[in-house]
């Protein structure tokens, strides 16, 4: 629900294919890489890393605010005791001089009838659809969906509001309408038309954010679009799949692609029914030892990085010879010609990451960042952040009737 600009939710940006192919009795969307974290000299984008955590931290702080409000206050302290959202700190972001990398998985949407389409971010860390508003006047670059030209648009109570890196804010107004992605129709979707953005989302590539979470974490408070889609039944199953890679990447939707992966699919439960694709009883490893355990794992595709506490990211480091902290960047660093092998498990088998993918650059020296950094998700200390870091090694299933999300190798 956060406009996705530069912070640390790099994900690779990704265009969907205009032509979405039908097979598997799902909906195949075909992804394309535009970006990465790392210059093409193999240097560390430090800047645009320290804006993207602190986006990562805004959402997520917002997420437990939304939680809250559409569980109530008694059954959100079950899940958190003690924690008051009213406290919860806002992260000031930094201003970019250089935008045009903006990292995220996007696509193609259309919205109302006649469509009005929308190149969106795709993003499972989050729960809502929001797209420009032809009453915005700062919204430069970016399509505007025009709810008076759509016949199926019907105006809603409420309002919606995001906030941005740069720590501005930007509302709007709330409709339903037929929304389509992929090929899978879902009407009366609720969605915001924003009318106003900051200067940090002008440059954005994507001119909105398709939220694929769970309705508990909706700021507007009701069923984001897949879950629509179940119970409207125009999906052959409640599942949807990502493969995200160099190549061959796409998003599935009612189902998962076979093609793109071998043997079956791992499926783990979800951990606490907060709305996040978060499962526990996992483990991470660092060159085949276990370094943390009995750790709960968000599932976000809204970031590159991975992401938890202060305590546990030490402590991996602590256990990486030559590894260190840069102060400016606010990042760890391990040997450039000794990268780790991170891996994770969850009870089944072990899922390796490619350390091509755990090195996001050159720092200085010999001196390389490590995809795994501090994020403060205002999360009980055992709970890890996954993105496409991890992503881009398994193909990830997100499956809403069993509540759970499933890993399998890639073909």
């Amino acid at each position: 629900m956060f406009c996705k600009s530069a912070l640390f939710t790099v994900a690779l940006a990704l265009v969907v294919s205009a032509n979405p192919i039908t097979q598997d009795g799902g909906i195949a969307i075909a992804l394309t890489k535009r970006g990465s974290l790392t210059h093409p000299n193999g240097t560390f984008n430090g800047e645009k890393a320290v804006a993207a955590r602190l986006k990562l931290e805004n959402k997520h702080r917002q997420n437990l605010v939304n939680l809250e409000h559409n569980i109530g206050g008694a059954k959100f302290q079950e899940l958190y005791p003690g924690v008051d959202t009213s406290k919860l700190a806002k992260r000031a972001g930094i201003s970019l001089t250089d935008q045009e990398d903006d990292l995220e998985w996007t696509g193609t949407i259309s919205i109302g009838s006649p469509a009005q389409t929308f190149n969106v971010d795709f993003d499972t860390g989050s729960a809502d659809l929001w797209v420009p508003s032809s009453s915005c006047s700062s919204c430069k670059g970016h399509k505007q969906y025009n709810p008076s030209r759509s016949s199926t648009s019907q105006s809603e109570r409420g309002s919606f509001s995001i906030e941005y890196g740069d720590g501005s804010t930007a509302s709007g107004s709330v409709f339903t309408d037929t929304v389509t992605a992929g090929g899978v129709t879902v009407t009366n979707q609720y969605l915001s038309g924003v009318t106003s953005e900051s200067s940090e989302f002008t440059q954005d590539p994507a001119g909105g954010l398709m939220g694929l979470a769970l309705t508990s974490i909706s700021e507007l408070g009701h069923d984001p679009f897949f879950v629509s889609a179940v119970k409207q039944g125009v999906v052959p199953e409640s599942v949807f799949g990502f493969k995200l890679a160099s190549s061959g990447s796409e998003l599935y939707i009612g189902g998962t692609n076979s093609r793109l992966f071998s043997g079956s699919l791992e499926y783990h439960p979800i951990a606490k029914n907060n709305g996040f694709w978060q499962i526990g009883g996992g483990k991470a490893l660092l060159n085949g030892r276990t370094t943390a355990s009995n750790i709960q794992t968000i599932i976000d595709s809204g970031t590159t990085l991975m992401g938890g506490a202060q305590s546990a990211v030490d402590a991996f480091y602590g256990n990486i010879p030559g590894s260190g902290f840069n102060d400016h960047y606010q990042v760890y660093t391990f040997p450039c010609d000794q990268a780790p092998q991170v891996s994770f498990n969850w009870g089944g088998k072990t899922w390796d990451i490619d350390e091509n993918d755990f090195n996001l650059g050159q720092v200085s020296g010999n001196d390389c960042a490590g995809a795994l950094t501090v994020v403060d998700l205002n999360q009980p200390s055992n709970v890890w952040l996954l993105g496409d870091t991890f992503m881009k090694n398994v193909y990830t299933a997100f499956s809403v009737d069993q509540n759970a999300v499933g890993f399998a190798a890639l073909a």
